[in-house]
C-alpha cells in the first residue's frame, strides 16, 4: 500500500522536472534564433514502471514523513534497560547494586532519587556523583573542599549539624539524632554547630502582688534549662577530629533574651566530659558563648595530657587572667600547636603566665591574643620569652594597648629569633620612636615575612622601609623554596664556620 502511495508522487515529480527542462530548452532556442511561432508544449504521458528493477529503485527512494511528533523509529527497549528501570523504581524496597556490572551500576546510580531514605543509601552507595546531587538539592551553596573533598562526608556532616541546631531539649526525641549514628559514624570528621536551642519555657504565672517579704522576683523566674548534651553522640563518632561550637540562638528576632545565649555549668561539665573522652579530637573551638574563668578552667582541666589535641580556640568569651593561667598550664601538658584567646579579658598577669610557659614550650606555633589588654607589662614578658623560644611562627598582639617599651624589646627579638614569620601589632600605640626601633631590628632579620603595623602610630617612612625589608625576605624565601639545595638555613649557617675539633 505504501508503494502505491509513493509511486504517483514520484511520477508527478518526474513530470514536473520534464516540463521545466522543456521550458528551459524552448526559452534557449527562442533567444538564439529570434521570435518563432508559439506551439503548444507536449507533455509525455507518465511512464509506468515495469519489471522488478524499477520496483527496487522505488523502494530505495521511499521517504516516510510522520505526522505524529512523538513517532520514532525506536523499537522495543532492550531487556537490560527494562531491568535497570525496574531496579530504580523498586530500589527502596529491594536495593540491588553490588550484584550488577559496573556500567549497569552507574546507570542505576544516575537515575536514583536523592530523596531515598538514608537507611537504604548510607552504607550501600559510595558514588560521589549521587551524593553531590543529594547535597545540591538540599543546600544551594556547598564548599566541598571544607569537608575533605568528599560529597558524602559533606552530606552527613551538614545533615547531622542541622539536626543538632534544631534539637529542643525535653521536646525533641534524642533518638532522632542517635539513630543516625550507624549510618554516619564512618564519615563525620567535623561538627560545626553555631546554635543550641534552649528548652521551651512555660509562661510565668501573673503576679498578684501578694508575695511575702521572703519572696522575690527570683522565685518567679524559671531556671534556665540546659542545652543538648553531646556526650552520647560524640562517643559514637569514632573519627571525629574537629568540634566547633557556639552556644546561642540565631534569628531569634523579637524573642531575644540574654538567657538564650547562656552556657550553663551543666553544659560546661557535660562538654568537658565529652571532649576528654574523645581521643581523636584535634581541634576544639568554643566561641561567643560567654565562657568565664571558672568554666574555662573546667574545660581546660579536661584537656590536660590529651593525646591528640592540636588547636584550642576560646575567642570572643569572658576569659580573664585565671583562665589564661589555666591555658598556660595546658601548654606544658599537651601537644597544642595553636592557641587562640582573642577578644577576651586577659591582662598583664595572664600574659605573663603564658610567657613563662612559652619560654620552655617546643610545640606551639601560633599564639593569638588580639583584642585583650595585656599592655606593655604583658607584651614585654612575651618578648622576653621569644628570645629563647624556637618554635613559635605566628604572634598576634593587635589591640592590646602596647607602646614603645614593647616595641623596643621586640626589636631585639627580631635580631635573634629565626622562627617567627608573622607578627601583628596593629591597633596599638607603638609611636614614632617605636617604629624606628622596629625598623632597626628588621635590618638584621631574614625570616620575618609579615609584619602588620596598621593604626599603630608608626611613621609612614618607617612603615615603608619595613615593608621593603619584608619583600626582600619573601623573595629570598621563594628562592629557597625553588632551589632548596642551593641555600643553607640561618640556623645551620654557623655550623661550617666553627667546626668541632
Amino acid at each position: 500500500m505504501q508503494e502505491t502511495l509513493v509511486t504517483p508522487t514520484l511520477s508527478v515529480l518526474s513530470r514536473s522536472s520534464t516540463t521545466m527542462q522543456d521550458r528551459s530548452s524552448t526559452a534557449g532556442q527562442a533567444s538564439s534564433t529570434g521570435p518563432q511561432p508559439s506551439r503548444p508544449s507536449v507533455i509525455p504521458p507518465p511512464s509506468k514502471s515495469k519489471g522488478w528493477k524499477s520496483g527496487a529503485n522505488v523502494r530505495q527512494m521511499r521517504r516516510i514523513i510522520a505526522e505524529d511528533p512523538e513517532w520514532s523509529l525506536a523499537i522495543v527497549p532492550l531487556l537490560t534497560e527494562l531491568c535497570i528501570q525496574h531496579i530504580v523504581e523498586n530500589f527502596q524496597n529491594n536495593p540491588i547494586l553490588k550484584q550488577l556490572l559496573p556500567e549497569h551500576q552507574q546507570k542505576v546510580l544516575n537515575h536514583l532519587s536523592p530523596d531515598l531514605p538514608l537507611t537504604v543509601t548510607a552504607n550501600l552507595i559510595d558514588d560521589e556523583n549521587y551524593w553531590r546531587r543529594c547535597c545540591m538539592q538540599r543546600w544551594p551553596v556547598c564548599h566541598v573542599a571544607r569537608h575533605g573533598g568528599s560529597w558524602k562526608r559533606l552530606f552527613f556532616e551538614r545533615h547531622l549539624e542541622n539536626l543538632i541546631k534544631h534539637f529542643i531539649p525535653s521536646t525533641t526525641d534524642p533518638a532522632v539524632i542517635l539513630d543516625l549514628l550507624p549510618f554516619c559514624r564512618n564519615y563525620v570528621r567535623r561538627l560545626r554547630v553555631d546554635q543550641f536551642l534552649p528548652p521551651v519555657q512555660l509562661p510565668l504565672q501573673p503576679w498578684n502582688g501578694e508575695l511575702s517579704d521572703s519572696g522575690s522576683e527570683a522565685e518567679m523566674e524559671q531556671p534556665t534549662g540546659d542545652h543538648y548534651q553531646l556526650r552520647d553522640l560524640v562517643a559514637g563518632l569514632s573519627h571525629l577530629e574537629e568540634l566547633d561550637l557556639v552556644y546561642g540562638v540565631k534569628d531569634c528576632g523579637m524573642n531575644f533574651e540574654w538567657n538564650l545565649f547562656l552556657f550553663t555549668y551543666q553544659d560546661c561539665h557535660s562538654l568537658a566530659t565529652t571532649i576528654k573522652a574523645c581521643h581523636t579530637l584535634k581541634t576544639f573551638r568554643l566561641t561567643r558563648s560567654k565562657v568565664d574563668d571558672d568554666k574555662a578552667r573546667i574545660l581546660i582541666r579536661s584537656l590536660l595530657d590529651h593525646p591528640a589535641l592540636e588547636e584550642l580556640d576560646l575567642s570572643h568569651n569572658l576569659i580573664g587572667d585565671r583562665g589564661a593561667r589555666a591555658a598556660a598550664k595546658l601548654l606544658s601538658h599537651s601537644h597544642l600547636r595553636v592557641l587562640t584567646l582573642a577578644n577576651n579579658q586577659v591582662r598583664a598577669p595572664g600574659a605573663q603566665s603564658l610567657a613563662h610557659a612559652l619560654a620552655h614550650n617546643t610545640n606551639l606555633i601560633s599564639l593569638n591574643l588580639r583584642l585583650n589588654c595585656i599592655e606593655d607589662e604583658g607584651g614585654q614578658a612575651l618578648a622576653h620569652a621569644l628570645q629563647t623560644n624556637k618554635c613559635l611562627t605566628t604572634l598576634h598582639l593587635g589591640g592590646n594597648e602596647l607602646s614603645e617599651p614593647t616595641a623596643t624589646l621586640l626589636s631585639q627579638v627580631l635580631t635573634v629569633n629565626t622562627t617567627l614569620t608573622s607578627i601583628n601589632l596593629s591597633c596599638n600605640h607603638i609611636g614614632l620612636d617605636g617604629g624606628k626601633q622596629l625598623l632597626e631590628g628588621m635590618s638584621d632579620n631574614k625570616t620575618l615575612l609579615e609584619f602588620d603595623l596598621r593604626l599603630s602610630d608608626v611613621a609612614q617612612e618607617s612603615e615603608y622601609l619595613i615593608g621593603q625589608a619584608l619583600c626582600a625576605n619573601r623573595e629570598a624565601a621563594r628562592q629557597r623554596a625553588l632551589n632548596p639545595s642551593h641555600f643553607i638555613s640561618p640556623i645551620t649557617a654557623k655550623g661550617p664556620e666553627n667546626p668541632v675539633g
